[in-house]
C-alpha cells in the first residue's frame, strides 16, 4: 500500500494525479490540500474519503467540518504541512501546488521521510541547493512529475552521470510560437490561454507561451540532474511529442516520446522504477504523426529564457527573484492589469534591481518572495 499525500488536489495535476490512483487498490489518499475550489473539494473528500484535509480558510474549515465529521481539517500554512506530512515514512507527497507556498510543506514532508512527486518546479528554483542538501540527509528520493524532467529522468537511466554531455529540454512554443514580437504587443488574456497540445492551469499556460516556464525548468533540470546550466539547452519541438533529450559523450542521443499526456509521467513517479500497464493511454502512432520538428531557441524571441539563465547562474536570491516577480507579473496579467510584454519587463527590473544574497536560508528565499510581489502588485494594482 503506498500512502500518498496530495498538495493542489483541485488544480490540474491534482486532478490527474487522481485519475491515476482512482479504483487502484495500491494506493491510499491519507490527506489532501486545496484552495479555493470548495465544490470540487468536497466531491473529492467523498470519493477518496481522505483522514485528513486542508482548506484555505478557517470557514471553510468549519463548513466543510460539519459535512464530514470523521475528517480532521486546517487551514492555512499550518494545514498544508500538516497536509503534506500526513502519511508514514516511506509514504509520497505529490507537491502540485503552485509557488514557493509549497516549500516549507516539502522541506517538513522530507524531514519525516516521505517521497517527494514533485509537480511544483518553483520548490528547486527557490530553494535548490536546501532541497537537495535535506534529500542526501534524510534519505528520501524526489522523482519529477514534470513531463520534460520526467523524460530526461528515464533518458538518463541509459548510461552514467560522467558519461552525459548535455540535457536538452523541448519546449512546444506556447500560444504565440509562430508570432513575432510585434504582433504581441496587444494579445489578450483568451488568446495566451490557448495553447496548442496541452491542457493545463492559466499560470502555467502563460508561463509556456512567454517561455519562462522553460526557464524554470532550467533551473529545475540544474538541481536535479546536478548539469551545469551550459550544458542544459532548450529546442523548440511544435508537436510535443519528445519531452526530453540526453546527450551522451559519444554524440549518441536518447529520447523519451509519447503523445502529450500528464498522466504518463505522473504514473511513471507513482510507479517508479517500474513501468505498469495502463489501458487508459494512448498508443504513439508514429505514422500518424508523420514528422517532428525543431527549432533554435531564440532569446531575441524569448527574452525571459535567457533572463533565467543567468538568474540561475547568478545562484543565491536570483532564481527566487525571476519566479516571484514573473508570478506577480502573470498574476497582473490575467486581470489585465498589463500587457504581456510586460511580463518579461517586470522580471527584468526585479532582477536588475533587487540585491543578490548567495547561499539564503529557507526564511531569507520566504522573505523575498514576499518582498518581490507585493513590490510588483502594489506598484501596478494601484493603476
Amino acid at each position: 500500500m503506498k500512502e500518498i499525500c496530495l498538495l493542489g488536489a483541485t488544480g490540474s495535476i491534482g486532478t490527474q494525479v487522481l485519475n491515476v490512483i482512482r479504483n487502484q487498490k495500491e494506493y491510499r489518499l491519507r490527506s489532501i490540500a486545496f484552495g479555493s475550489n470548495i465544490k470540487r473539494g468536497r466531491e473529492i473528500i467523498r470519493e477518496f474519503q481522505p483522514d485528513f484535509v486542508s482548506v484555505n480558510s478557517e470557514k471553510t474549515m468549519l463548513s466543510l467540518n460539519k459535512e464530514f465529521p470523521d475528517i480532521a481539517f486546517a487551514f492555512g500554512e499550518t494545514g498544508l504541512i500538516e497536509a503534506a506530512t500526513y502519511s508514514t515514512a516511506g509514504g509520497y507527497l505529490v507537491n502540485a501546488v503552485v509557488g514557493v507556498v509549497g516549500l516549507r510543506p516539502t522541506v517538513a514532508a522530507i524531514k519525516k521521510g516521505l517521497n517527494i512527486l514533485l509537480a511544483n518546479k518553483e520548490i528547486l528554483v527557490a530553494a535548490g541547493k536546501i532541497i537537495n542538501r535535506l534529500l542526501e540527509e534524510y534519505k528520501v528520493q524526489m522523482i519529477p512529475i514534470d513531463s520534460e524532467h520526467s523524460a530526461l529522468h528515464q533518458c538518463l537511466k541509459s548510461g552514467p552521470k560522467e558519461d552525459v554531455n548535455r540535457l536538452i529540454i523541448t519546449a512546444s512554443g506556447g500560444s504565440f510560437r509562430d508570432r513575432s514580437r510585434l504582433e504581441l504587443t496587444d494579445v489578450s488574456v483568451e488568446e495566451a490561454l490557448k495553447h496548442p497540445n496541452w491542457n493545463m492551469g492559466a499560470k502555467i499556460t502563460i508561463d509556456s507561451a512567454t517561455m519562462v516556464n522553460k526557464g524554470l525548468e532550467v533551473i529545475e533540470a540544474h538541481h536535479l540532474f546536478g548539469i551545469d546550466y551550459d550544458r542544459i539547452d532548450t529546442v523548440i519541438h511544435p508537436e510535443s511529442i519528445i519531452h526530453g533529450i540526453v546527450e551522451y559523450n559519444d554524440r549518441s542521443m536518447i529520447a523519451q516520446m509519447s503523445l502529450p499526456d500528464m498522466h504518463l509521467p505522473i504514473q511513471y513517479a507513482l510507479t517508479y522504477p517500474n513501468k505498469i500497464q495502463n489501458l487508459g493511454f494512448q498508443p504513439l502512432k508514429l505514422w500518424e504523426i508523420g514528422s517532428l520538428t525543431f527549432r533554435k531557441m531564440d532569446f531575441d524571441r524569448f527574452p525571459a529564457l535567457e533572463l533565467a539563465y543567468q538568474a540561475g547562474k547568478s545562484g543565491g536570491l536570483m532564481p527566487a527573484i525571476y519566479n516571484s516577480s514573473n508570478e506577480a507579473a502573470v498574476s497582473l496579467f490575467l486581470k489585465g492589469k498589463i500587457k504581456f510584454l510586460d511580463i518579461e519587463n517586470i522580471i527584468r527590473d526585479s532582477i536588475s534591481n533587487f540585491r543578490n544574497i548567495q547561499n539564503p536560508s529557507l526564511d531569507e528565499i520566504i522573505a523575498v518572495d514576499h518582498k518581490v510581489k507585493n513590490s510588483i502588485l502594489e506598484k501596478y494594482e494601484v493603476k
